[in-house]
């Protein structure tokens, strides 16, 4: 019988914990606890990090986890990582659960930067009204740029202020709806969207809205990882896990 430790803190994290509590596959759910209200699971659940490479390949021979599922966020580049280094020290199977990323169509205009540091560079110039759609833990990251007006939409209020001088604080948490977000950015004159390449269906509808309302997107690419199994369906791991 597996032994499962799954990597979370996504959406799909939690449709696959669901799923490995309905076979009866025994798994810890790990997340790093930054959402102040998470959701409910229907497994075992501990928060916080591991300490690194070393302290999760410790978690891993204590706990006689015979299988990893990484369903983090495509941007826990850090967390990712070290999974991969942790698997490979101790010969346990790892498959990541992944998005695919978002990738323009049709009506939308989108400028592409390679990371966090590009796309406050990008900012450089006229003030504009700016959703940045980018979670809480980068906002300080845009103080060099305090000439916009920026709307945050965030999971949870903010502890401290953010370093922003003009900004807009919405506390929601989505899935969201395309017409929703149009409403929101009508309401909030937006005229540039900042936003992660997160990928999946939660958060997407900012990038149809942006579509209809004619608007560009700064859209960050999701940062390279070294090779792992990537599957995209819940279905995958279960046959992987059976396997």
């Amino acid at each position: 019988m597996p032994n499962v430790l799954l990597l979370g803190g996504t959406t799909e994290a939690s449709a696959l914990a669901q799923a490995l509590a309905e076979a009866q596959i025994p798994a810890t759910l790990s997340y790093m606890g930054r959402v102040e209200r998470p959701k409910a699971q229907p497994v075992p659940v501990r928060i916080g990090g591991f300490g690194g490479v070393a302290g999760l390949r410790d978690y891993i021979r204590q706990h006689a986890v015979t299988h990893v599922v990484d369903a983090t966020h495509p941007f826990a580049a850090q967390m990712s990582t070290n999974a991969v280094n942790a698997c490979a020290d101790t010969g346990t199977p790892l498959i990541a659960l992944t998005r695919p990323a978002w990738q323009p169509g049709p009506g939308d205009d989108w400028q592409r930067v390679a990371d966090i540091p590009a796309a406050v560079a990008a900012l450089a110039g006229p003030a504009r009204h700016v959703m940045l759609a980018i979670g809480r833990m980068h906002i300080h990251e845009f103080a060099p740029q305090p000439h916009h007006r920026y709307l945050l939409r965030l999971v949870d209020e903010p502890k401290e202020t953010p370093p922003l001088p003009d900004h807009v604080v919405v506390v929601d948490r989505g899935p969201f709806s395309t017409q929703a977000d149009i409403a929101l950015m009508r309401a909030h004159k937006i005229d540039l969207v900042v936003s992660k390449n997160a990928g999946g269906t939660g958060s997407v509808s900012k990038l149809e809205a942006a579509r209809a309302l004619g608007l560009p997107v700064l859209m960050i690419d999701r940062p390279s990882l070294p090779p792992r199994h990537d599957v995209h369906a819940i279905a995958e791991v279960l046959t992987w896990l059976k396997a």
